[in-house]
């Protein structure tokens, strides 16, 4: 049986693990965290990505530890409504299969699909990799060397299997000229169930959301590039000082705050996936932004369709690493053209961009308007190959 390291057990590298092993591999993932990550930011979850997570049995826990917002409301400094829209919009873009939830708990029940099943490595990370003609020899930070047939790198927009197989990760970032912050607080007054309110200033956007057990997550976008926490703190006051709404009372639970998520909104552009027994998926390969709202999807589309080229090629590693990516490359670069669009729409640069932002969010209660504006990003145009999971006993993608 042919051994695969998967390095990251986010959303894709579970994912990965799952389908490679109903595909007769035997996976082994490794984790730099010492467990499952908690906390950090919502997504908005459909399309294949949606598709997949039916098929292996998660939409009821998915739905369970989901939302179903019903409004996304732009506010004003007294926390008037400006602009906004229902999400029947996307109900019927998605034909009703579209569910908000934090990303921790989608991989939380990804993670649940294999953990009694396969080995993983907390607390560890890959330090080296040295391709052999029959295998890669892995170095482990922790537990020293292993050998795999092949490695993975699922690890994300600072993937470190990318950085050792492919070069330094300015090589391929292409930072789209935002930062995002986000934490969570618990017992803060003001509550909208199911209703995402934002506000803004030029070239900065803050977020609030109620999540369950009276927490509220915070979500910050903002121009320029993210610090580390200590500083960030600070320069998210900086930022936000002369903001109206709430902004006083979040930057008094953003000081409060323990943990606060920070990063580049940055894509990954790459001219290949793989090189010898290396491949990457998800972010580590083609990372579309944190703001566009897709990537965890597109995270479980990689690993599906990577999963499936392999099994078909039945050991043939360069050649299912070949197909995995002629079936891809189109797709992905369609979803990150869109998503450079959608990073410069949450935060607009000018007063002038705020305005007509605003306007294009009015128009999507006019029937027909959405489906014409956000229509084409929301669409999945691929169709996933039927890689026969039934001869293995899972069931078919249809």
């Amino acid at each position: 049986m042919k051994t695969v390291l998967i390095s990251g057990a986010g959303i894709a590298g579970p994912t990965l693990a799952y389908w490679l092993r109903a595909g007769g591999y035997a996976p082994t993932l490794v984790e730099r965290a010492p467990a499952l990550r908690s906390g950090g930011y919502v997504i908005d979850f459909w399309g294949l990505g949606y598709d997949i997570a039916e098929r292996m049995g998660l939409l009821p826990a998915i739905e369970r530890a989901g939302y179903r917002v019903k409004e996304m409301r732009i506010v004003d400094d007294h926390g008037r409504r400006i602009a906004g829209f229902g999400t029947d919009v996307f109900d019927e873009l998605t034909s009703g299969r579209y569910v908000t939830l934090a990303r921790s708990d989608l991989s939380r029940l990804l993670y649940g699909t294999v953990c009694d099943g396969i080995e993983t490595i907390f607390d560890d990370e890959i330090v080296a990799l040295e391709p052999q003609p029959d295998r890669v020899d892995v170095r482990l930070r922790r537990i020293g060397k292993r050998r795999f047939d092949l490695v993975v790198g699922a690890d994300g927009l600072h993937s470190q299997v990318r950085r050792l197989a492919f070069g330094p990760t300015e090589t391929f970032e292409r930072h789209l000229g935002y930062s995002v912050a986000a934490f969570e607080a618990r017992g803060y007054r003001r509550r909208d169930e199911n209703v995402y309110l934002m506000h803004n200033r030029p070239g900065r956007m803050i977020g609030r959301f109620a999540l369950r057990d009276d927490r509220t997550l915070f979500l910050f976008v903002f121009q320029g590039h993210a610090d580390q926490l200590a500083a960030q703190k600070a320069k998210l006051h900086d930022l936000y000082r002369d903001a109206g709404w709430e902004c006083p009372d979040i930057l008094h639970e953003l000081d409060c705050a323990d943990e606060l998520y920070c990063d580049r909104v940055s894509q990954i552009r790459m001219d290949g996936w793989s090189r010898g027994r290396v491949a990457l998926i998800g972010d580590a390969a083609f990372c579309v932004s944190l703001t566009a709202g897709q990537g965890s999807a597109l995270a479980m589309i990689s690993a599906y369709v990577l999963a499936g080229e392999l099994a078909r090629a039945n050991g043939r590693y360069d050649e299912a690493f070949g197909s995995y990516e002629a079936r891809l490359r189109d797709f992905i670069g369609a979803k990150q053209r869109g998503a450079a669009r959608f990073a410069a729409a949450l935060a607009p640069r000018t007063p002038g961009g705020l305005w007509f932002r605003n306007q294009i969010v009015r128009m999507f209660a006019l029937p027909g308007a959405a489906r014409l504006v956000i229509g084409r990003d929301l669409a999945d145009r691929l169709s996933l190959p039927d890689y026969r999971w039934e001869e293995r006993g899972l069931p078919v993608l249809k």
